[in-house]
């Protein structure tokens, strides 16, 4: 059962107010907010846990080493993968980085890395130097006029092209379009060809069983899964991940070091350098318990309840343009009013006390496909209510007669 009530009560930021208006907070494509256990675990390690990992051989370490490493094991569990295959890394960008860094020696002049017009900058940039890098051509696979991806034409594009490496988002952080995978993961394999998987929007919302999904790589971050900032990692498949290029090297990612000589460990600690944000890990894994105990039936079926009122209340609006795809989306809206700038819009909704995202939101190409210099995103998840939407709904309406 899918317990709303008791839910929304777990998450303290939203009890607040801002302007003299009860926060509505529409924001979660951005970020997610934090149940109090996350909050406490954190406040909790730096308290009283406080050791590095790995190296100390006193109560503290180990007990923190014990924690980090149940992370690891739980937000393996959560993906249905094995917990050497899952690496943690800063976030989502940092993954995409690294995997990007760590296939540069298997790529030649000439191959092709296959991406779309709806990927967020993160897995759009780094592919981009990587290109640059090996003298590779960058090629963009196929979308359709709402901007969704095509998977059976994307499909056929990998097969015709044959690219060394497919990079696509799971769902579209700007405009929460869903992508069907399978087919496109089923021709990179047919082609022999790396299939990288941007999660990050994802990997809350749709909670994908990645054994399942059988990609080669798959990024997420902990602050958009109820988790601390600054953290997130990456599923990599186990013999795919022993092959990648070191990213960093130093301290604790090492297995010898001679003064002209070093050999690293095999993964996942192979790409963990450095004291990492181990209470950040610790606290994650609150997060991964919250979202784990609850009926994910009941929590998708919320998401849409609000998503699909939210979407038909913004349609009764003269003047309101909708981007997104309107059914096959995890819960993110964007929108404009006439020719309204964005920025302008949600400055007037923050008057009173709604929290939406205003600007080309890191897609840049979706903008220029749109001819559009950005657009306003209301961002739904868990912990919001129709009432959250009805008191955007009125605000809105209320900034339109402003800017009117």
């Amino acid at each position: 059962m899918f317990d709303f009530e008791t839910i929304r009560a777990d998450f303290p930021l939203l009890t607040q107010t801002v302007n003299e208006y009860p926060l509505v907070y529409l924001d979660s494509a951005a970020t997610s907010q934090k149940p109090l256990s996350v909050i406490k675990a954190l406040e909790s390690y730096y308290s009283a846990e406080n050791a590095n990992v790995h190296r100390g051989r006193h109560f503290l370490s180990e007990h923190a080493t014990r924690r980090y490493e149940d992370t690891r094991t739980a937000i393996a569990e959560y993906f249905n993968v094995q917990r050497t295959e899952i690496v943690w890394t800063k976030g989502a960008t940092e993954s995409l980085n690294l995997i990007a860094n760590g296939l540069t020696s298997h790529l030649k002049s000439g191959d092709k890395i296959a991406i779309s017009a709806i990927e967020h900058h993160a897995n759009i940039v780094p592919w981009q130097e990587l290109a640059k890098k090996v003298n590779a051509e960058l090629i963009i696979l196929p979308i359709t006029a709402d901007l969704v991806l095509d998977s059976n034409e994307c499909a056929a594009f990998i097969r015709e092209h044959k690219p060394s490496v497919v990079a696509v988002t799971h769902a579209s952080n700007t405009l929460g379009n869903i992508t069907d995978l399978e087919p496109i993961i089923t021709a990179c394999k047919e082609v022999n060809a790396t299939s990288v998987i941007d999660g990050a929007q994802a990997a809350m919302h749709l909670r994908p069983d990645l054994n399942k999904l059988d990609c080669d790589f798959y990024v997420f971050s902990a602050h958009k899964m109820l988790g601390p900032t600054g953290l997130g990692g990456l599923y990599g498949r186990y013999s795919r991940l022993n092959t990648l290029d070191v990213y960093q090297t130093g301290g604790e990612m090492i297995e010898t070091v001679s003064l002209t000589h070093s050999t690293f460990r095999d993964a996942p600690g192979k790409f963990e350098a450095g004291t990492p944000h181990i209470a950040g890990v610790i606290a994650f894994a609150e997060a991964i318990a919250y979202l784990t105990a609850l009926d994910f039936n009941g929590m998708r079926q919320h998401e849409h309840t609000i998503f699909n009122y939210a979407i038909k209340q913004l349609s009764t609006i003269a003047g309101i343009t909708i981007y997104s795809h309107k059914e096959n989306n995890i819960g993110n809206i964007s929108f404009n009013y006439r020719d309204e700038h964005p920025f302008d819009l949600a400055t007037l909704l923050d008057g009173y006390g709604i929290a939406v995202r205003s600007g080309h939101h890191c897609t840049q190409p979706i903008m220029s496909k749109l001819g559009i210099p950005g657009t306003v995103r209301a961002s739904f998840a868990l912990y919001n209510s129709l009432d959250d939407v009805d008191a955007f709904i009125k605000a809105l309406k209320h900034c339109i007669e402003l800017l009117d």
